[in-house]
């Protein structure tokens, strides 16, 4: 079968074989030089390598390629009404030609999954702020996180800020409302986290430091720092020293569970990072119900 793709000006610079598994199929990797060796695949009817880093412009050919139903991308989309695109377009902290920010609502997770479909990166490819782009994810929040988060409007700046969270020049703050009290006001979290892929035990090294901003005896109001970037990293570390956060009914203690709240007690608070020479600087408003249960436990920010 022979079809032929254009790219677009937001995938110029991706690699080919990445952009043949995001947008056409989850094509093994030897399928795919296999294929170009052939001349299966090629850029503007010309025999190409795999690295070739696309321009706008350029088409993507198929000749005699055999698309397998089993390896065709179907990912579906989740296609939001257009009260909740309104709603979370509202959330903007900052737009301009690269990116915008936005103060992420606590149960929307960052991007599809198996158990996700309801995602901000989805949501905003139908915004009226990428009508020439598509949004990319350069980070994540879990699902119950609320806060700031970015969204890059091209692939090369997508790669930049993938670039410096990976090398931890953007740095993060949070908030959080813990169960009890901390035995030191401030510190340094280090832990070894064992997390799975498939049935492969991987441990990780994870680095946080904390301060602590009020306390009731009962409850604590925290600022979190995370040095290094593992899932769930604050929520496992707070679990470890037996203070868990408010809300969380994944790494909780059995006693602490409030089955009664359903919010998780965790905001993504501010973002700060440098890109020639020029400061970004984003802070994100708490969510109501966060402010409320701080009023509610007589906790001051």
């Amino acid at each position: 079968m022979n079809r032929s793709y254009l790219i677009k000006p937001f995938h110029s610079s991706m690699r080919l074989d990445r952009w043949l598994r995001n947008n056409i199929g989850k094509f093994p990797q030897s399928l795919i030089e296999k294929s170009l060796r052939k001349g299966k695949i090629k850029i503007n009817k010309k025999k190409t390598i795999s690295s070739y880093k696309l321009k706008a412009g350029d088409t993507v050919d198929f000749f005699n390629f055999v698309f397998k139903k089993n390896i065709l991308l179907k990912k579906e989309k989740y296609i939001p009404t257009k009260k909740n695109l309104i709603e979370n377009e509202q959330t903007i902290i900052e737009n301009n030609e690269n990116f915008i920010v936005i103060n992420k609502k606590a149960g929307i997770a960052s991007q599809g999954g198996t158990k996700s479909k309801k995602n901000i990166i989805d949501l905003f490819s139908n915004s009226k702020y990428f009508l020439d782009s598509k949004p990319y994810s350069v980070h994540r929040l879990d699902k119950d996180t609320s806060g700031v988060m970015i969204i890059a409007k091209n692939h090369n700046f997508a790669r930049l800020l993938t670039t410096l969270f990976r090398l931890r020049k953007i740095h993060k703050t949070y908030l959080a409302i813990c169960h009890g009290s901390f035995k030191n006001k401030k510190g340094e979290l280090k832990d070894e986290l064992i997390r799975y892929d498939n049935k492969k035990k991987i441990i990780e090294t994870a680095r946080s430091t904390y301060r602590v901003i009020n306390d009731n005896g009962l409850f604590t109001l925290v600022e979190l720092k995370p040095i290094t970037g593992r899932k769930h990293q604050l929520r496992k570390q707070l679990l470890i020293i037996g203070n868990p956060i408010v809300g969380d009914d994944k790494y909780s203690l059995k006693n602490k569970i409030n089955k009664n709240y359903k919010n998780l007690m965790l905001h993504a608070y501010k973002l700060k990072f440098f890109i020639n020479n020029q400061k970004f600087f984003f802070e994100a408003e708490l969510p109501s119900y966060f402010k409320e249960y701080l009023k509610k436990k007589r906790l001051i920010i």
